[in-house]
């Protein structure tokens, strides 16, 4: 990919992009007929990869990797890309759907609740009554047995779907997506809570906590069980990592210039 177009925080790539540019690239890559996956990164995403070297090279081999959270596009901007801005998950799930309906192209979803799903789908037949729907699993919460894998395997592939959202939150749904990426016709994205908001089953931060980064922590209050060690053990470390790599970027600048 261009030196431009990415910065590698951490050791992971993200990608440069608008919500435009991410659904035209995309459909380019429906339309091309390329077996890949999208991953939305957010600080979490990071410091999964950080902490683990093939997980790391999961989000490295993507199709497109887009700044889902704040403090990324924030990152981005110090590491030179001026003009950063946030690709939030959701929000690209509905821009996606959106195309789909327009184009005529079948989607389908990956995850979440059977309940989760049936919401999420009647709010898109709602707002959106072309989309084509053809295909949608709420797989148990336990690893799927070979004869489960190769049967998802089948329907995935006659329902015909084209764009398949998978919703298992990571690091889980990336690591899915790159085991299957190959046995499926179609392009993964991974959004993670997406189907829940969009089937109105969690709320969403509101948009001025968001612009100032503080989305976490509204999560964080929303659902500290299951969230706790995401937020407070990755995003001070997170912080303190990636101050070390910008004064090392700094420092080999002003070398360069020197030489």
């Amino acid at each position: 990919m261009d030196h431009e177009l990415y910065r590698s925080i951490l050791g992971m790539r993200v990608d440069f992009t608008t919500y435009r540019q991410a659904v035209d690239t995309i459909f380019r890559l429906i339309l091309n007929e390329k077996k890949t996956y999208v991953c939305v990164a957010n600080v979490h995403m990071v410091m999964e990869a950080y902490d683990n070297s093939e997980f790391q090279q999961i989000i490295n081999h993507a199709g497109l990797v887009t700044p889902d959270g704040v403090p990324l596009v924030w990152v981005l901007k110090l590491l030179g890309i001026k003009n950063a801005e946030r690709v939030y998950g959701p929000r690209l799930t509905m821009e996606l759907c959106n195309e789909a309906a327009r184009r005529r192209i079948p989607v389908g979803f990956y995850g979440g609740t059977h309940e989760v799903l049936q919401s999420m789908t009647d709010q898109l037949k709602k707002s959106l009554p072309s989309l084509k729907v053809v295909y949608k699993f709420s797989p148990p919460f336990r690893p799927l047995t070979h004869d489960e894998e190769t049967l998802v395997a089948q329907d995935v592939t006659e329902s015909g779907v084209k764009l398949l959202f998978v919703g298992l939150g990571c690091p889980k749904q990336e690591k899915w997506m790159a085991v299957h990426t190959e046995s499926f016709p179609a392009v993964l994205i991974g959004v993670g809570a997406a189907f829940d908001f969009i089937a109105k089953k969690k709320p969403q931060a509101p948009e001025w906590l968001q612009l100032i980064g503080m989305e976490w922590m509204f999560r964080l209050i929303s659902e500290p069980r299951r969230l706790w060690k995401r937020y407070l053990y990755h995003n001070p470390r997170f912080v303190l990592f990636f101050l070390l790599q910008l004064i090392l970027t700094l420092i080999n600048k002003r070398k360069k210039k020197v030489d």
